[in-house]
């Protein structure tokens, strides 16, 4: 009987909001969104949409996802936990190699906020109905601002006419003035068999190697020989940009996919959290008192072991101080 599952994705570190997000705990278990981490809420948001969860994460955070169900009080869910991380096609193989070929996948990041529930049903609604008839689905925001730390999708009505890269400021700045280019908001839907299908027809390396590993399997765990001979290739490169089989739901709930400061910044001045600002700076401390003296739209990063202090127009660059401590072997990303 086909089924309508949930796919977690949770196997990033979140290494634009180093210090904050750590190998030990990435971005979508940090509480500092409210009661629920981001986690939590990515579960809670589809449980009622969905009648299956997968969670597909990584050995370091795998504890994580499970503290973090208990508390939302989900126990029924499956596991699939990578021993090295090989990007998301492969993580969205593992999850379709898991299910029955025509069950429908809601594939979602575990570190999104979404707001709107109502407009967000109805996107998940009419994105089952077009994933029932072979397609495979994306979702597209429609943007608020000429955001230059997304891809986009060109789009007419539901048809993909092209997926962007992260434009510049310009680029970004006419893609909102056509009209017709959505945020790519990384959620995806469509049937099992449909994505291992395509993915055979256009990446068959990746297919067969992440077959190879799920085969090879104990219990949850991965294999770390078979996983490390699958190539490490994006779901948008290996499969959607390819695929003339693809179809969009422009979607009008809130979103953000909190991946830079500049991200946090703009949610908490939009959720009136001015306990968190000194005058134009957002300061996410550890409690010790704080004062500055002529700096302007800056965040401040303060944990028991790193400061941070960065203009917010910079928040892109954070992810190369990340690679190079990583490259350094610095205890500081763990």
């Amino acid at each position: 009987m086909q089924k309508k599952i949930h796919v977690i994705m949770t196997g990033g570190v979140g290494s634009r909001l180093w210090p904050l997000s750590r190998k030990s705990r990435p971005k979508q278990y940090l509480n500092i969104f409210g009661e629920k981490n981001l986690f939590q809420l990515t579960a809670e948001r589809n449980a009622e949409l969905t009648e299956k969860l997968i969670v597909v994460g990584n050995k370091d955070n795998y504890k994580l996802s499970e503290e973090s169900l208990k508390k939302s009080e989900i126990d029924q869910y499956d596991q699939i936990i990578e021993a090295a991380p090989r990007n998301t096609a492969a993580a969205v193989a593992f999850a379709a190699f898991a299910a029955d070929k025509d069950d429908l996948l809601l594939i979602t990041p575990a570190d999104h906020i979404i707001e709107n529930q109502s407009e967000y049903q109805k996107s998940v609604k009419r994105a089952f109905e077009l994933a029932e008839d072979g397609k495979l689905v994306t979702f597209g925001i429609n943007p608020s601002r000429p955001e230059t730390g997304y891809g986009y999708i060109e789009a007419e009505d539901e048809r993909v006419l092209s997926f962007r890269e992260k434009p510049d400021k310009k680029t970004a700045e006419e893609f909102l003035e056509k009209g017709n280019f959505l945020w790519n908001s990384g959620i995806f839907c469509f049937k099992a068999g449909v994505f291992l299908d395509e993915l055979k027809k256009y990446r068959p390396q990746i297919f067969e190697k992440s077959r190879n590993a799920y085969l090879a399997k104990d219990e949850a765990f991965m294999p770390e020989t078979e996983t490390m001979e699958i190539p490490s290739e994006s779901i948008d490169y290996a499969v959607m940009e390819n695929s003339d089989n693809i179809a969009v739901v422009q979607s009008s709930f809130e979103w953000s996919d909190l991946g830079s400061f500049e991200a946090l910044y703009d949610y908490f001045r939009d959720n009136n959290t001015e306990s968190m600002f000194i005058g134009s700076n957002l300061v996410l401390g550890n409690g010790r008192h704080i004062e500055l003296l002529g700096i302007e739209n800056s965040i401040i990063v303060d944990t028991d072991d790193a400061l941070l202090i960065l203009n917010k127009s910079q928040s892109q660059e954070v992810k190369k101080v990340f690679e190079r401590l990583e490259q350094s072997n610095s205890e500081l990303v763990d």
